[in-house]
Formats: structure tokens, sequence, C-alpha cells
């Protein structure tokens, strides 16, 4: 079973550097909707099952754009927000406070990863939620009498909540996260066999061109 991730595409605050968790619902801009509907016809071809997304407006709009081609309905998710930043929530990257910025570099050094951030969740909140994501739709498709080894499942979703999925689903420490790297629009794809779970693509946008990528 193939499970490809996919991040949702550039929004106007992606494009100002300010800080977008699960509690900014963000339109994408044009840019994003290009990129949406150029990965929409990467995957046309796909023989994808299900179409889970956040509920978040940048996740969705990504969703519908692959959907279309599947005439497949979207199932929304909140497991599969991004994580809560609380009161970093908009703030611009390059202006943070010393407070938030020295519990920044420890939480980006791979530390502290079970605090919460201040006003909003832990990387491992999101793990525990983004994975039982994946584990119901596994178990789903495992138990569907469709079921076969070309089955393609979708998720679309943010930056952390698919590094989450991707470490959980590899068995690696959540402190791995700062070794990944994850543009807007970009598609990893997880295989999932009895044998184990191979990541067979990382952060694809090879559909888009160096300019708009």
């Amino acid at each position: 079973m193939k499970l490809i991730l996919v991040r949702h595409g550039e929004t106007y605050w992606n494009e100002e550097r300010r800080i977008q968790g699960g509690g900014s619902d963000v339109e994408l801009n044009k840019v994003g909707i290009n990129q949406a509907n150029k990965l929409a016809s990467l995957l046309k071809n796909e023989n994808i099952a299900t179409i889970v997304s956040s509920p978040l407006k940048r996740a969705i709009s990504t969703a519908e754009a692959i959907a279309r081609h599947h005439q497949l309905a979207i199932e929304v998710d909140d497991g599969l927000k991004e994580l809560g930043v609380g009161e970093l929530e908009g703030l611009s990257a390059l202006n943070l406070s010393t407070t938030f910025s020295q519990f920044l570099m420890q939480w980006w050094q791979g530390e502290r990863l079970e605090e919460r951030l201040p006003g909003g969740e832990s990387f491992v909140e999101l793990q525990q939620r983004s994975w039982a994501v994946i584990e119901r739709l596994l178990a789903e498709h495992k138990a569907s009498p469709e079921h076969s080894e070309g089955t393609t499942l979708v998720t679309v979703s943010h930056y952390f909540a698919i590094l989450a999925i991707i470490l959980k689903a590899l068995d690696l420490p959540l402190a791995c996260f700062t070794k990944f790297k994850l543009d807007t629009g970009g598609i990893s794809i997880l295989e999932f066999e009895d044998h184990g779970t191979r990541l067979i693509a990382f952060n694809d946008t090879s559909y888009v061109s160096h300019e708009e990528s």
C-alpha cells in the first residue's frame, strides 16, 4: 500500500515568512494555486482510493485540486492539522522576541520536544494525533474487500505534521526532524509492506518550474 503525503501549496504567510501553525486558516496565494493544480496533474493517473485533508483552507484547496481528477469526496480529519504554535502564530520568523528565539533554538536542536510551545502543543502531541489518522486509514483499507497492493492513499497536510508521520513510519527519533526540509507543494511517498515501511520519495517538487518552487 502506498501513502502519498502532500504538503499544501504556498500561502500569503509562507510568502511573508510568518509562522503558520494549526491556528491560522490562511488561503493559498497565486503560486500556491498553481502548485496545487500542477501536482494534481502529476497525480491524476494514480489509483487513489482515499484523499484525507487537514481542515485548514490551504490544505483543503490543495486536496480539492487533486480530487477533481478522481471523482472522490475529500475526507477531513482534524488530526492532520499543523502543529499548534500558540503565541507564535502569525509572528514574523525574522522578528521573534529573545524569549521565543531561545526556546525555538533549543527546540530546533531536537531538545524540549515533549514541551508544549507557548500556548500551543508539543511535537509529541502532534505526532500522536497525526499518526492515529494514518493507523486508521491503513487498518480500514487493509480490511476492505477492494484492498490490493496497488492501493494508494493521499493525505494533504502541513510541514510538521508530515515530518512527524514520516519519522514515526520509519521508527526514527523525533529529533531527526531537523535533518529534513519540506517545501510547499512537496510530495513524499511511504510504501507499507508486510516486511516493513520504506520512504520511496521525499519532498518532490519536480513538477513545478525552478522559478515557481
